[in-house]
């Protein structure tokens, strides 16, 4: 899979969506986050619009129930022919087990490529001292992601979303195919806003990065295709 920049379509609905996306040219070159708001508005027939587009769909829907049920959900957006998935690794190994088992039946029966199944380690928008509290783990942030990387791998998962300072401690405990995803990345000069463990582009790259996940730094900029490219400028380098 080559390196991409997801660009997260936080929006409420599909005018909002292709406003934004009709700013882009080579509109096939692009790959897109849809994520709970906009997908529980305007469900499947959102991916169907994109992909006739040519945009690659990461579908992030954060899946997290008993392992039947998300077999079956998986089993339905299998056949949505999207690039990614996303299941709560704290779900457990029988959820994801099933998860994949339910994305590849989904997929053979449409006759489309499988998505990678992504496992959720620990949002970027938690803290140690959050999730000891409120999650009461006692271990530390960097053990719980290890332990849910870890987890996922032996569980069927390609890789897992994880904040890219992660990144290194992840490649050395799975193997060089599995994949890190990112969120939480800012621009130098933009807000963190509710996102605690950010990096930036290049710090990424540094890092060891399979991907990018970027909403904010791109969807609320004043040019935002400008602000695409800056990003993918350090990205590259």
């Amino acid at each position: 899979m080559m390196r991409p920049i997801i660009i997260a379509l936080d929006f409420e609905d599909r005018n909002q969506v292709f406003t934004f996306l009709d700013r882009f040219e080579h509109q096939d070159q692009l790959f897109v986050k849809v994520g709970m708001e906009l997908f529980y508005f305007e469900g499947p027939k959102i991916l169907a619009e994109l992909r006739k587009r040519g945009i690659q769909v990461f579908l992030d829907l954060k899946l997290y129930d008993i392992p039947n049920t998300v077999e079956q959900a998986m089993y339905q957006l299998g056949q949505q022919e999207v690039s990614m998935v996303t299941v709560h690794a704290a779900g457990g190994a029988e959820m994801m087990r099933r998860a994949k088992q339910g994305l590849l039946r989904g997929s053979q029966k449409a006759g489309v490529k499988p998505a990678k199944l992504l496992a959720i380690t620990q949002l970027t928008s938690t803290s140690e001292e959050q999730m000891r509290a409120e999650q009461l783990v006692n271990a530390s942030l960097t053990e719980s992601v290890r332990h849910y990387a870890q987890l996922a791998q032996s569980s069927g998962a390609d890789g897992v979303i994880s904040s890219a300072l992660e990144d290194p401690m992840i490649h050395r405990s799975t193997s060089d195919d599995f994949l890190c995803i990112n969120p939480g990345i800012r621009l130098e000069s933009d807000s963190a806003d509710d996102q605690k463990r950010v990096v930036t582009p290049a710090q990424a790259a540094e890092l060891g990065s399979n991907g990018l996940v970027v909403g904010r730094s791109i969807t609320k900029a004043a040019d935002p295709v400008a602000a695409y490219g800056k990003i993918a400028q350090e990205w590259e380098k």
